[in-house]
């Protein structure tokens, strides 16, 4: 008998094995046949990429299909977020709320590689400095806070506020650079330690530059660029003796996607959880806070009573009697402070609310969208200058830009790559998308980005009535900051009576409700706006990352191609 299942097994490894010797040489391409990453050159991969490193501070979020918009009572009447299905992509999210020392963490490094002191690079610093002054109130005493909240240590653990949806944006930029420097760092790619010891103003990392061009990241610097360990002890040489795999590409799988705000859609799927969501593989839907059941307080024996988040009760009540605070603070709370929902996230209700990425409209399009829904999508693509090659912003061609607060922020700097808006070359008989800046595309009206009465295009359309302002669907207030030739600033006011809407392009949406609210904005369906160049004492953010490969993660496809 064990003869027979032997000799069984043989037939089938000689069959498995001419399968495969008629599919292809042993560790060959399946397209050609071709060995892969051969020492006598050839065709180079990573053959061996398990799944991506999770990046420090987020959690892993298993996309699927969810109903987004609100589908419990609606009082207010505004349907705003009208109930749709959509779908979004696995992607991770910190797990709390971005707080006041990892925010310390960027003002220390971008203070120590562009000085303050210095004025080429003053506006700088002063424009990722969060307002502390959002703490102010005509009738009520909150200077402890204006003047420690940020900095004290006791606030150490609590989410910073005071950034607008700009600066929440830059630190997303700043901390994907970081953590892609090091990543690089640790695989032998760059000098150790130069990320601390070797960084300046003309000479620092960043992370879309070191993929286009890396002989441009830090300056050049060979010293930096040749000096990992990879390099230096085991080198890679092709047939010529001449160095290969000298820089990390996107292939080595080494670097991460990049660290963003979520989408409005990733931010209320992520909040909701799991629970009571699913049966097995049929969708439900029906959720109105974060964690299980229909009651913000707690109905556990060691907690019974307490509230699930940070919020407002009621007048005059922002944490409870004391000698019992039903919700342990009264400005926001340390993170961590309440239990996670079932993705593991901290403070999805409560606390502070927190920016999104999306232009705020008042109609969510799922007619054109349900998957990955966004509106914000301006498309741009790498500046080439006159010797074809990438333009790098230098320490003396820095952008900035005076916001409409009056701030004056910088919008490239040294070590990146210009960026400009895509053209023909790009949207030429495409379907998909025909320009660059997308915000405005079906943005509520009947013909989308028109006028009210007739239709008429916003870009020229043949019923376009030009200079009608007052015609126009969002017909915000205008207000202007100039700035004449000896660097006086100017702001005027738009007082203007006939204004019908506070809704522009730039307005962003911000979710969830903060210690500053009542519990209606609990609901992860809930949904404002709020200018992207201004701050407050209760919104905050987060950061996202793309998931890149398999939707479930650990897992890979369901099936291995043979």
């Amino acid at each position: 008998m064990r003869k027979h299942f032997a000799l069984k097994f043989l037939v089938i490894l000689t069959v498995l094995a001419t399968t495969s010797c008629g599919k292809g040489k042993k560790g060959g391409s399946r397209a050609t046949g071709w060995k892969i990453n051969s020492k006598e050159g050839g065709f180079q991969y990573n053959t061996k990429y398990q799944e991506q490193e999770t990046a420090p501070g987020v959690v892993f979020i298993e996309g699927g299909t969810f109903t987004k918009g609100q589908v419990n009572d609606d009082p207010m009447h505004d349907w705003n977020n009208s109930p749709n299905q959509q779908h979004v992509q696995s992607f991770y999210m910190d797990e709390t709320e971005v707080t006041n020392i990892m925010y310390m963490e960027y003002l220390d490094w971008t203070k120590k590689v562009y000085p303050p002191e210095n004025e080429n690079f003053t506006q700088i610093y002063n424009g990722v400095v969060p307002d502390t002054l959002v703490w102010r109130n005509r009738l009520g005493y909150n200077e402890v806070m204006t003047n420690n909240y940020l900095r004290h240590p006791a606030y150490q653990d609590y989410p910073v506020v005071g950034v607008s949806w700009i600066q929440a944006n830059q630190f997303c930029v700043w901390r994907t650079d970081r953590i892609n420097e090091d990543a690089l760092e640790r695989h032998g790619f760059l000098k150790e330690d130069a990320k601390i010891t070797d960084v300046t103003a003309d000479s620092n990392f960043s992370t879309h530059t070191y993929i286009i061009s890396p002989t441009s990241t830090y300056g050049g610097n060979e010293e930096i660029l040749n000096g990992g360990k990879k390099k230096s002890k085991n080198p890679q040489t092709n047939a010529d003796g001449e160095e290969i795999n000298i820089y990390a590409t996107r292939s080595t799988g080494i670097l991460q996607p990049g660290y963003r705000l979520p989408t409005e859609a990733e931010w209320e799927f992520a909040a909701l959880g799991m629970s009571e969501l699913r049966s097995y593989n049929v969708h439900r839907g029906r959720k109105k806070y974060p964690w299980s059941g229909q009651y913000t307080r707690s109905g556990k024996r060691a907690t019974r009573g307490d509230h699930n988040a940070n919020f407002k009760q009621g007048d005059g009540d922002y944490g409870g009697i004391a000698g019992w605070s039903d919700d342990g603070a009264d400005i926001t709370a340390q993170v961590m402070s309440y239990n996670p929902n079932d993705y593991g996230l901290y403070d999805m209700a409560g606390n502070v609310a927190e920016w999104v990425a999306d232009v705020y409209r008042p109609i969510v399009d799922d007619e054109m969208s349900d998957f990955n829904y966004y509106r914000g999508n301006v498309f741009t693509k790498n500046k080439i200058g006159e010797d074809g090659k990438v333009v790098i912003i230098t320490a003396d061609s820095i952008g900035y830009d005076t916001l409409a607060t009056g701030k004056v922020i910088a919008t490239t700097l040294p070590g990146q790559i210009a960026q400009v808006p895509v053209d023909d070359n790009e949207t030429y008989l495409r379907t998909n998308f025909n320009k660059s800046d997308n915000i405005n595309y079906r943005d509520g009206d009947k013909a989308s980005s028109r006028y009210f009465s007739d239709g008429g295009d916003d870009e020229g359309g043949e019923d376009t009535i030009k200079g009608d302002e007052s015609r126009k669907m969002y017909n915000s207030p205008k207000h202007s900051v100039t700035v004449d030739s000896s660097g006086v600033m100017t702001k005027e006011y738009d007082g203007s009576s006939k204004r019908t809407s506070l809704v522009n392009d730039e307005v962003r949406v911000y979710k969830g409700g903060s210690w500053k609210d009542r519990e209606y904005w609990l609901d992860p369906a809930q949904r404002r706006f709020y200018p992207e160049a201004m701050a407050t004492d209760y919104i905050g953010f987060r950061c996202a990352m793309s998931r890149v490969g398999s939707k479930s993660k650990g897992k890979g496809n369901r099936k291995s191609p043979r």
